[in-house]
């Protein structure tokens, strides 16, 4: 038997037994159904006996089919504007990638302090946050734009995965990852599951809106400091060989020199990016939706030729989130619906009880971030657990603001834990530049000095500014 099918049956096995088990009290024959499936889609995530989007859609196919969702029901989420934003990000993205915006901005700053080992890290960190709001994808940002610089500079002194990795291959290769991580937690646009958080937050708790401009303004003080810290802890702990770089000006200068002047392509998706900036960051004033503002983008580029339709419906990546987000932002919305989130809350509450709800809602933080050990994909993990875990806390006495948000950023920092945790960890360990067991120390130590930072630093600054 193939591994692929052993992981077929074993997904169709666990949701058929959930299927046909004894309900618990006050759970609904329709709503206990359409957890065997939600379940059942959370193991093939994890699994991958086919594409998440083909389980996805599979999934809401099976809930018509079975009579748990009417059809209307089963593809509404599709309609949820958090869908369409991630689309419209992700082809704002490809105007980044396109006409090399993002490698130019990346070898403008490493020109012009990228004369140490460590400010060459802090060069890729500084690249990555300025990049970060216009790519939703962090695998196309962090493996796209990034991983080829990172890897070039590791060539141009010399260091390969069979010859001198710690020469600074490898120190690079794991502070930019790492601080990938951060950015990832850093905007509401810069990781693919960050537009499904806030839908969960919305249909979790009614009112509660995660804007992009809050959501920036909340993450800016601790990814800040993750950002320089990240980068000096790893040239502390695995310091590279080699710590002056002169040759990475020149290595960013020839290639600065080869692309030429910014072509008109690079300046629309500039003034773009910094027209969508300036409207999500006032959105509170101006009224417009996060949606509507990513669309407005695209529809520029679209009208100047800086995408193309055949750029627009070619590009796999955007299909292929809006077909599995969308099924599972249906799917999990759902089941809040029909009250098992609610019932979920209530019982590991009960187990909370007499406890404070600040030290609930660290433990149910550190839990949140530790079990990313057992996904190899931050949207299964943000899906089985973001909902439930944010229900419990506020039903604890958690302000639902602070608990939205120190949940979401967990989302983002947990996928350094592991060289399978996201796309891009599988990128820059497939580099080869040190084993597997180096990899997970290094990012057990940063997970500890991004959680001391954000759960310290954090609660105080989100204090001052009125979350909690």
């Amino acid at each position: 038997m193939s591994p692929k099918l052993k992981k077929s049956l074993f997904t169709v096995f666990i949701g058929a037994a959930m299927w046909f088990s004894p309900m618990p009290a006050g759970v609904t024959t329709q709503a206990w159904h359409l957890l065997a499936i939600f379940v059942s889609t959370i193991i093939g995530f994890i699994l991958n006996p086919i594409p998440i989007g083909a389980i996805a859609f599979t999934s809401i196919t099976l809930s018509v089919i079975l009579n748990v969702l009417k059809p209307a029901e089963a593809l509404s989420g599709f309609a949820d504007t958090t869908i369409w934003l991630i689309v419209s990000a992700f082809l704002f993205a490809k105007g980044f990638i396109k006409t090399g915006l993002g490698r130019r901005i990346a070898y403008n700053i490493m020109h012009a302090i990228g004369d140490s080992t460590l400010k060459l890290a802090y060069a890729l960190a500084l690249s990555d946050v300025i990049i970060a709001p216009a790519t939703p994808s962090n695998t196309a940002r962090a493996g796209g734009i990034l991983f080829p610089i990172v890897r070039s500079l590791a060539s141009a002194f010399d260091s390969e995965p069979d010859k001198g990795p710690r020469r600074i291959g490898a120190f690079l290769m794991m502070s930019a990852f790492q601080v990938n991580c951060v950015t990832s937690a850093m905007f509401l646009t810069s990781m693919s599951p960050n537009p499904l958080i806030a839908s969960l937050a919305a249909k979790a708790v009614p009112g509660l809106e995660l804007t992009w401009g809050m959501w920036a303004l909340t993450a800016s003080v601790p990814a800040i400091l993750s950002v320089i810290a990240v980068p000096y802890v790893l040239y502390k702990v695995y310091p590279p060989e080699i710590k002056r770089t002169p040759e990475a000006k020149v290595l960013a200068a020839k290639e600065l020199e080869k692309m030429g002047p910014m072509s008109m392509g690079e300046k629309v998706v500039s003034l773009v990016f910094v027209l969508c900036l300036t409207l999500w960051a006032t959105a509170s004033m101006t009224k417009l939706d996060a949606t509507n503002i990513a669309m407005i983008g695209v529809s520029i580029m679209l009208w100047t030729n800086t995408l193309t339709w055949d750029d627009v419906i070619s590009d796999k990546a955007a299909w292929d989130a809006m077909i599995w987000m969308g099924s599972l932002v249906c799917l999990a919305g759902f089941l809040t619906k029909f009250g098992l989130i609610a019932l979920f809350a209530k019982a590991v509450s009960a187990s909370l009880a007499g406890i404070p709800w600040l030290v609930s809602l660290l433990i149910l933080l550190l839990v949140y971030m530790y079990t990313h050990y057992f996904f190899a994909s931050t949207s299964a993990h943000v899906t089985a657990m973001y909902a439930a875990f944010l229900t419990v806390a506020i039903v604890a006495g958690a302000p639902p603001y602070l608990a939205a948000f120190s949940l979401a950023f967990m989302s983002g920092l947990y996928c350094g834990l592991t060289h399978y945790g996201n796309g891009p960890a599988s990128i820059y360990f497939g580099a080869g530049f040190m084993p597997q067991g180096t990899f997970w120390k290094l990012g057990f130590i940063v997970s500890v000095v991004n959680v001391t930072i954000w759960l310290t630093v954090g609660p105080v600054w989100w204090k001052v500014i009125g979350l909690w």
